[in-house]
Order: C-alpha cells, then sequence, then structure tokens
C-alpha cells in the first residue's frame, strides 16, 4: 500500500508548507503548523474547477425550500439546533469531560431511532457501557445501531454499509485515520477526522452530531478550526455542584 502524503497547515493563515517548521514561512507565526494529510495529485481538489464555468443563475430565481427538521425528543435541544437535526448538517456538541454529552446523546438516539437508523459509535467507551448507561436511563435501546471503533475507515464503511440518516460520534477526540502518523486526539488527526466526517454528512445527507471535549481555557480541544468546519456548535456546560446543564449555541 502507497503511503499517504501529509502536508502542514498553518492554524493561523491557513498556509501550506512541505515540512514542518517552528515558523509558519507565511504569515510568520511561532508553533501553528501542524500535519495533515496531502490531497491526491491524480485528482482535483474541487470538482468545480476541472469542469470550466460553472452553471450561473440569477439570486432571485433560486427556489428556496424550507429543510425538514427531525425532533431530538427533546424540546430544549431542538430550539438550541433551530428546530431539530437537519439532513446533512453536522453539529458539534463540546463540554468538559464527565458534564453529560455521552447521556444527552444517547437520550437523543433513542428518541431519534422510534422513526429513522441511528449508528452510535463510541470510542471511548466499550459496547457493555454504553448498553448499561442505556438500562440505567430506561431508554428504548433496541433500534440504535451501535459500533465501538476508533478508525475512521472502519466507520465510513459501516456508514456505508448501514447507511443511516443519523451518525452519533463520541468522541472525535479518540478518532484516528491511517493517513495521518499522529496520535489519535492530536490536532492534526482531530481536524481531518472532523473534515471527513462533514464531507461524509453532506454526500450522504446524514446528520451527523459529533462530541468533542472541551480544554481547561474553555475551547475545543484540537484546532479552532474545527469550529469552523461544522455547521452548528453547542456548549454544554454547568456546576458541577448543581442539578442542571446548559447547552450554549
Amino acid at each position: 500500500m502507497a503511503k499517504t502524503k501529509s502536508q502542514f497547515v498553518c492554524n493561523a493563515c491557513g498556509g501550506v508548507s512541505h515540512k514542518w517548521q517552528g515558523q509558519c514561512p507565511h504569515c510568520e507565526e511561532w508553533n501553528t503548523l501542524t500535519e495533515s494529510a496531502a490531497p491526491a495529485a491524480s485528482a482535483p481538489r474541487f470538482e468545480g474547477l476541472a469542469g470550466g464555468a460553472g452553471r450561473v443563475v440569477d439570486l432571485s430565481a433560486v427556489e428556496i425550500a424550507d429543510l425538514p427538521r427531525t425532533s431530538t425528543g427533546n424540546l430544549e435541544f431542538d430550539r438550541a439546533l433551530g428546530g431539530g437535526l437537519v439532513p446533512g448538517g453536522v453539529a458539534l456538541i463540546g463540554g468538559d469531560p464527565g458534564i453529560g454529552k455521552s447521556t444527552l446523546l444517547l437520550q437523543v438516539a433513542a428518541a431519534v431511532s422510534r422513526g429513522m437508523k441511528v449508528l452510535y459509535v463510541t470510542g471511548e467507551e466499550s459496547a457493555a457501557q454504553v448498553a448499561m448507561r442505556a438500562q440505567r436511563l430506561k431508554v428504548p435501546s433496541a433500534q440504535i445501531r451501535l459500533l465501538p471503533e476508533i478508525r475512521y475507515e472502519t466507520i465510513a464503511a459501516a456508514i456505508d454499509v448501514e447507511m443511516p440518516s443519523v451518525v452519533v460520534v463520541d468522541s472525535i477526540q479518540t478518532i484516528y485515520t491511517d493517513g495521518l502518523t499522529a496520535a489519535p486526539g492530536s490536532v492534526s488527526q482531530v481536524r481531518e477526522c472532523a473534515a471527513m466526517l462533514t464531507r461524509i454528512a453532506k454526500t450522504k445527507n446524514i446528520s451527523v452530531m459529533i462530541v468533542g471535549h472541551v480544554t481547561k481555557d474553555g475551547s475545543i480541544a484540537g484546532p479552532r478550526v474545527l469550529e469552523h468546519i461544522v455547521d452548528t456548535v453547542l456548549y454544554f456546560e454547568g456546576d458541577a455542584h448543581s442539578n442542571f446543564r446548559l447547552l450554549r449555541a
């Protein structure tokens, strides 16, 4: 198997270098270069650029249709999402470890699975641990398809086979791709896997919910660009001594 080539992208300006350097040669910022998979040279990066001029239309002639939304089973969660889950939409749910992200998304998966197919990808816990949580929460889990896996290529293959309408990935910090040599949870792995999951959501019209842990300074663990890859960023917050949680969009 041919080795996947890597490139180094600056988190500050987006400049690309072919080798790691302490200082970005484009914007001269320090320690901002991170490894990512280089695009294949044999295929165009963007289809529109390879096929000549695209179809141009008048903005006033574009038909507007409301996207169908799927309720999460939680009215407040639906309100934070603007009415519910959108086909092809990607939501990033961030929060401190142990705040309740997995519990909330398991409840959402159970509610949504009553009307459509749900694939729950767990990278942090075993299948037995997820089953015990579902039993403790007393949620109907018979229709939830569970995949304990951290390798992106295996997850993508399972999505092709299962063809779910909703995919939950818990969490992005555990997922890795064979195309990068960095460890799971590294900046490059987090960004690359999130970008590829987003690409799957858009091409297959699947709603994807991604769990992301928050660092001590309150940001999603990984590059800030991760928040710009997805459509919606939700922060799950709350005092450790309080019974209430806040979901902030």
